[in-house]
């Protein structure tokens, strides 16, 4: 398990494709070329794993025709997990720098995919950008630790 200079111990546990496709039909060569991101975030309180999923659409008149959305897994250290959890209000709160840390990791994870995937296509000329986290993320992100009925 490694350590952020915060001093927070995680490990990348699993990486999941959870969607790709492309959609040849959707694109036109010479049209503009629109991005939409996504960023959600999931938690499993019993092996104290929290999930980062990052989805990217390229589009061309609202009409997407390359998605992928990848998820990464990572373990969180028992006493780092115990500095985030609020028992008492069922949550948990990841600091806004280690949230964002795990966030460009998705990223690039995403990135390497979607090459992968592309890789001998056509498709192969779209990539990734590079994307300021800081307006992605821009608080301490706070997760429910039970859902309620």
């Amino acid at each position: 398990m490694s350590k952020e200079k915060n001093g927070v111990g995680f490990s990348l546990a699993k990486i999941n494709t959870m969607q790709f496709a492309i959609i040849k039909d959707s694109f036109k060569e010479g049209l503009p070329v629109n991005l939409d991101l996504n960023i959600k975030f999931g938690l499993n309180v019993e092996h104290k794993v929290l999930s980062v999923f990052f989805t990217f659409k390229l589009l061309q008149e609202k009409n997407p025709f390359l998605i992928i959305e990848v998820g990464n897994y990572f373990n969180i250290d028992g006493d780092s997990w115990s500095k985030f959890i609020d028992e008492n209000n069922n949550t948990i709160t990841f600091p806004k720098g280690f949230a964002s840390h795990l966030v460009l990791l998705t990223i690039g994870t995403t990135r390497g995919v979607l090459h992968s995937k592309t890789e001998n296509t056509p498709f192969n000329k779209f990539v990734l950008p590079t994307i300021n986290v800081n307006e992605l993320i821009k608080s301490d992100v706070t997760l429910k630790t039970i859902i309620e009925d």
